[in-house]
């Protein structure tokens, strides 16, 4: 069974999924968030469509290792996914993810439009592969 990485933001989620094997993450979709909290279907969608088995979401962490209300937030949408598709969620310590997406689309010369359009995708992609890495290491 795979794994799914998500980046949850205020506006968007960045999903990526692992291979079977559990070696490479891919970056999919990014999904809008809405007030009717629609997204969560998409992710249980998303979840049966590539078989996954346990999502890892990304847990914003201040600089200093304290979760703050960015944290919190982070940790009360894990619940939520808990209850929703019944199935493990690991909080995953993402901290500058999304400025090394944002070096390694700006070191590819990817346009700043097309930039805003894959970046919570690539960061998702991030935290999975951080994961699935830590784990290979065992």
């Amino acid at each position: 069974m795979r794994l799914m990485g998500l980046d949850y933001g205020d506006r968007k989620i960045g999903v990526a999924v692992s291979d079977a094997f559990r070696w490479t993450a891919q970056g999919t979709e990014v999904i809008e968030r809405r007030r009717d909290g629609s997204e969560l279907d998409r992710i249980a969608a998303l979840v049966k469509e590539h078989e996954v088995s346990e999502i890892v979401l990304g847990l914003p962490k201040n600089m200093n290792g304290s979760i703050g209300p960015r944290g919190e937030i982070s940790i009360e949408f894990a619940e939520k996914l808990k209850q929703k598709l019944n199935i493990p969620v690991h909080l995953w310590d993402e901290r500058l993810t999304t400025v090394a997406a944002e070096r390694t689309l700006i070191e590819a010369d990817v346009s700043r439009k097309k930039r805003k359009l894959v970046i919570d995708k690539m960061a998702a992609t991030l935290i999975l592969q951080n994961y699935l890495d830590s784990k290979a290491k065992r």
